[in-house]
């Protein structure tokens, strides 16, 4: 199968007219010309870009990693996210008790044995928890928050049924025992980002060399940056090598002008864009989201979302369509960043596929129009309307 357009995206600035060869489940090459009897999908003046990673987040639709631990849970994000332009995500847990951490490392470790070209890949998970600081809990668990432990992160990689299924951990590196914890993953090849965290500056640049990597949802769950103490926003705009990691681009948790300045300092090299999103449809107790505005009630197959002003809307969960809107996606999230920032269309890639490829350790397979990486790739418009979603080269186009 080939895919032809006059706007096919590849790295290091380059972009081409033609053919993208398609294999299976692999990109095969890229040709100028091919013969016209070939089975050739013509796209066009649609752009074709690689698909988004989301390294964090906790669900979507109608799966939920923090609200529902299960194979099923997974495979529900699975196969909701590209029809939001997400090729390959970690499933993101909380700080939360350590049995039920358990079991979603156990089940996510089966998915990432089993899957084939089934939605977007699971690529392993990200520990969002449970070593993190509670003055900077955020929504999390304050029972949950604990001191850096491993004898608690043994059982976390003994859960793993394959190698390598945790990829990325956020945690707080001023707790106590935080740099064994540091060396511990380095060691284990999980990348370590700071936050819900109260570290200085100076503890950052202490700690840096020995494995933290950059910090979780900029701005947001860490000490703020002052003029006379920099904190965890100030040393992650001041290193250089420290990746600046955002949540959906919704405007209440972090403001436009926020973002563009990380932008101008950081550069398109240094930030990874995320969701951070939770598969509110699975909520499992009522609860109240502070930003929204709004408290989520489950009540059997509907959930009830009651707004501060006392309005209430009801929501039936079992189908897609219903809850697709509950929050922000991935793809709008981006053209919000596009009206911010106006970004170039290969700095935008950078921040939602390579960067992201390369941090988690992927890039051998995802993150790039690339012969021989896996065939996962969006075709979207001018605007970043998104058209069609390529998984592992099955394609995933969303109807009503």
């Amino acid at each position: 199968m080939y895919l032809k357009s006059k706007n096919i995206y590849f790295p290091n600035q380059i972009k081409r007219s033609g053919y993208l060869k398609i294999e299976g489940e692999k990109i095969a090459g890229f040709y100028d010309e091919v013969d016209p009897s070939e089975d050739i999908i013509d796209y066009g003046d649609h752009l074709i870009i690689p698909g988004f990673i989301d390294q964090h987040i906790h669900g979507w639709g109608t799966g939920s990693f923090m609200h529902d631990k299960s194979v099923h849970s997974i495979n529900e994000m699975k196969k909701n996210l590209p029809y939001e332009g997400v090729t390959g995500f970690l499933a993101t847990s909380g700080a939360e008790p350590i049995e039920d951490i358990v079991q979603g490392i156990k089940s996510a470790s089966y998915v990432v044995e089993n899957q084939k070209d089934d939605g977007a890949t699971l690529l392993g998970v990200h520990l969002e928890g449970p070593f993190i600081n509670k003055e900077f809990k955020g929504m999390q668990r304050e029972d949950c928050c604990i001191d850096p432990d491993l004898s608690v992160m043994n059982q976390f990689m003994e859960a793993q049924s394959v190698p390598h299924v945790i990829k990325l951990m956020t945690m707080a590196p001023e707790l106590p025992h935080a740099l064994e914890m540091i060396k511990f993953c380095k060691a284990n090849k999980i990348q370590i980002n700071i936050g819900h965290s109260a570290a200085t500056f100076d503890i950052i640049r202490d700690l840096k060399e020995y494995g933290l990597g950059g910090v979780t949802h900029m701005y947001s769950g860490m000490r703020g940056l002052h003029h006379r103490e920099l904190g965890v926003a100030g040393a992650a705009l001041y290193f250089d090598d420290l990746n600046c990691e955002f949540a959906k681009q919704t405007g209440m948790t972090v403001k436009p002008e926020a973002f563009a300045l990380a932008w101008r300092l950081k550069s398109k090299d240094k930030i990874i864009m995320t969701t951070d999103c939770g598969g509110l449809a699975l909520s499992k107790k009522e609860k109240y989201h502070y930003v929204r505005k709004q408290t989520f009630i489950p009540a059997g197959n509907y959930l009830i979302i009651r707004n501060d002003d006392g309005t209430e809307e009801k929501v039936d969960i079992r189908e897609y369509k219903n809850v697709r809107n509950l929050e922000l996606s991935y793809i709008r999230s981006i053209q919000n960043l596009i009206d911010n920032v106006h970004p170039s269309v290969h700095e935008i890639l950078k921040i939602t596929a390579e960067n992201p490829a390369r941090y988690i350790g992927v890039d051998d397979r995802k993150g790039s129009l690339e012969a021989g990486k896996d065939a996962d790739l969006l075709v979207v418009d001018k605007d970043f309307n998104l058209l069609v979603t390529y998984c592992m080269g099955k394609r995933y186009i969303y109807e009503e």
